[in-house]
């Protein structure tokens, strides 16, 4: 006879890398770990400030900043020898940095240069070094610590840009005239955040002798003060009818790294409020 066991969403005594921790949503993955607890170390080239930060409060002793390069890759591998010294083991991945163009206010400096026929390679070649190359330095670097201990977790964040395309008219300003300079969502965005989901699917089926899961989450747009016509205009395409809180993805990273997620591995869990299902 076989009896269920009780599946905790504890991550006590696990330790784990988020890349990207210092930025707005890479903060709420921390925490969302560090909750369940977690040690946890942001992988950053600029360090998260915790003098005044009341969420990481509670947490200091189990946060730690390590400043690193994710385009470089011996930046990488000394990163992660320097959480291997300090805690041995890697259990937990979440690569979740990533270079997103904003809407600017100053439209005729640089936003028609995001046009693809305009689009400078130069820029396509920073933000796959940092959203696509920093995802697989880490995951090389990392996977090698979790294959000798036959466990670990690695989950890529994603986008729901990376399962649709960039619906462009949701830059459109309510008083522009059809021959307006305006925004264009760029290429490089979508193409990266599929990439990774790629990316998962490979390393989802190498890796799985080894009882290491790989999984995508992709979030959908959050609010953070945007342009209330692109806001308009966003929540018009979510049958939800709004944006997601920042918080709202914090339940997700703790099901996708611990044992509620066991038999979970090569998935797309994607959040959305719906709108990738129209």
């Amino acid at each position: 006879m076989s009896s269920n066991k009780f599946v905790q969403r504890s991550l006590a005594g696990k330790v784990a890398i988020v890349t990207g921790g210092s930025g707005f949503l890479g903060q709420q993955h921390c925490l969302a770990l560090l909750e369940h607890g977690a040690m946890v170390f942001n992988f950053d080239i600029a360090s998260l400030e915790l003098e005044g930060n009341s969420e990481f409060a509670l947490f200091e002793s189990s946060f730690h900043n390590v400043i690193c390069d994710l385009t470089d890759e011996m930046s990488v591998k000394n990163a992660v020898d320097k959480v291997l010294g300090l805690a041995k083991n890697i259990d937990i991945l979440v690569n979740n940095a990533s270079i997103d163009h904003k809407i600017s206010s100053d439209l005729t400096k640089n936003q028609i240069d995001y046009r693809f026929e305009y689009f400078d390679l130069s820029s396509w070649a920073n933000e796959s070094a940092v959203g696509l190359n920093g995802a697989i330095f880490c995951s090389k670097y990392v996977v090698r610590n979790m294959i000798k201990n036959k466990s670990g977790t690695i989950i890529n964040i994603a986008s729901d840009l990376g399962v649709i395309a960039p619906d462009q008219r949701i830059y459109i300003k309510k008083d522009m005239a059809p021959t307006d300079i305006r925004f264009f969502k760029p290429f490089s965005y979508s193409v990266i955040k599929h990439g990774l989901i790629g990316l998962t699917k490979y390393l989802s089926t190498y890796l799985a002798d080894y009882s290491i899961r790989v999984n995508t989450l992709s979030p959908g747009s959050i609010f953070n003060n945007q342009d209330q016509d692109f806001i308009e205009n966003l929540e018009a395409r979510i049958p939800m009818g709004r944006m997601a809180q920042v918080y709202e993805y914090k339940g997700a990273i703790q099901f996708l790294a611990s044992d509620s997620s066991s038999y979970m591995t090569g998935q797309n869990l994607i959040i959305d409020g719906g709108r990738s299902t129209w």
